[in-house]
């Protein structure tokens, strides 16, 4: 067995078997695979697919690849979250507090930005003094204490995954469904959770831009899970324009923290809901969605997740002020306006184009190791279907550069779509896949 005849066999339309998807998973993760095969590997992939079973078995095999969280410490059963990526989504700041105050223990391993899409890591990051490595013996023991904890994937986890998405990343490989299901549910699979819920994004802001595909890897990451032994759950989400009004790693944190005093944008609370709804029952705590959707909204009524989300905070180092303006975050030095050039109805903000000027100005990385700024951003004022007259405010740019802020506005007005004719939206949330 070799890597040229694997590869030849993949470029020519066969289906690769499990013994030969391990040893090139064996390959890439030791190093003995260079770089221009793995390339070739995933081109090929690309334009020919792989089979469920296939794509189930390179998911088992870079879950395996490197170290595997053991949970079995951790009190009840375990839920994890995962959005495939979005701009504006901090839903797991809001998410986890809710449904740890409604007993469902969430031990989160999550990652940082890279592109248009923010990291969770990033935003807890933003909040002064906020811890994101820690040792797995107080990982465990937080979680049974408090109920949750959010830490940053461990350097040995899924190598195999890490290495062939770096290769993806530059040979415009990233946007295969089974490379992009095996990658996410991988990590899913390491993490150690039992239960699973995906937030899988679709449209112009998303790697999925057709809601189609988005629902085609929804199906085969449920069924990996699945194969896996695994209880997962998809709910597919509108990712045409950024969730909610912030996007930035502290003016998101602000965010979620308004949304967790019930004074959050609609579109953000209506996701967070939700999805808290689905861990709920997919954590045994409930059966029926609509009465787990009814405790949810009485816990964020009562103020329960966000006392969850301050004592979190407080566990791992943070410090939030909740009688400042601004809760102790950091805050950009300008802030440029951003006007409407015509009166109208808005038919649209490019979620792609608002996450990528966004990156531009610090908030997210070009590439890995760059760093982050985590004051500026962008904050929306009007958004889609709402009616602005000319002259009117659209939205804010967060900056701490001064020739980058007036750039981003230019680009900001641009990802504005500003119709004559009242503009119908589309839903929030299209389906849910079990």
């Amino acid at each position: 067995m070799n890597f040229v005849d694997i590869i030849r066999s993949k470029r020519d339309g066969r289906e690769l078997s499990r013994e030969e998807i391990d040893f090139l998973v064996q390959g890439i993760s030791e190093g003995s695979m260079p770089d221009y095969q793995i390339a070739a590997l995933a081109m090929a992939i690309y334009f020919q697919g792989m089979s469920e079973r296939e794509t189930a078995d390179l998911t088992v095999a870079m879950a395996y690849s490197g170290e595997v969280a053991d949970l079995s410490g951790i009190a009840g059963k375990t839920v994890d979250k995962h959005s495939t990526g979005g701009v504006g989504d901090k839903t797991t700041m809001i998410v986890l507090p809710l449904v740890a105050a409604l007993g469902v223990p969430v031990a989160k391993m999550s990652g940082r930005g890279l592109g248009h899409t923010g990291g969770t890591i990033d935003k807890f990051e933003s909040i002064p003094g906020f811890r994101v490595e820690m040792e797995h013996k107080s990982f465990i023991e937080q979680v049974n204490r408090i109920g949750a904890a959010v830490i940053s994937q461990t350097g040995n986890l899924v190598p195999a995954d890490k290495k062939l998405y770096a290769i993806r990343d530059v040979t415009a490989t990233v946007e295969s469904i089974p490379l992009i299901a095996s990658s996410v549910m991988s990590k899913k699979l390491a993490s150690g959770a039992e239960a699973i819920l995906l937030d899988v994004k679709t449209g112009r802001g998303a790697f999925m831009k057709e809601k189609e595909e988005a629902i085609e890897l929804a199906r085969l990451m449920v069924k990996i899970g699945q194969r896996a032994g695994r209880q997962v759950r998809a709910v597919i989400s509108n990712m045409d324009q950024p969730l909610g009004r912030m996007i930035g790693n502290a003016l998101e944190v602000k965010e979620a923290i308004d949304t967790l005093k019930g004074k959050g944008p609609s579109d953000l609370e209506e996701l967070c809901l939700v999805l808290a709804s689905h861990m709920l029952i997919l954590g045994e705590k409930e059966t029926d969605f609509n009465r787990a959707l009814n405790r949810v909204r009485e816990v964020l009524a009562a103020g329960k997740g966000l006392d969850k989300f301050m004592e979190l905070v407080k566990a791992q180092g943070g410090s939030i002020d909740l009688d400042d303006e601004n809760y102790g975050l950091p805050e950009a030095q300008f802030k440029y306006p951003v006007i409407a050039e015509r009166s109208g109805y808005i038919a649209g903000v490019d979620a792609y184009m608002i996450g990528y000027t966004a990156m531009h100005l610090g908030a997210g990385r070009e590439k890995i190791g760059d760093s982050i700024d985590y004051a500026v951003g962008i904050e929306l004022n009007q958004k889609t279907g709402d009616k602005v007259a000319k002259g009117d405010v659209l939205a804010f740019v967060h900056a701490n550069h001064e020739e980058k802020g007036r750039e981003a506005v230019k680009k900001v007005l641009h990802a504005y779509q500003i119709e004559d004719a009242i503009f119908q939206k589309k839903p929030l949330i299209f389906e849910v896949v079990e």
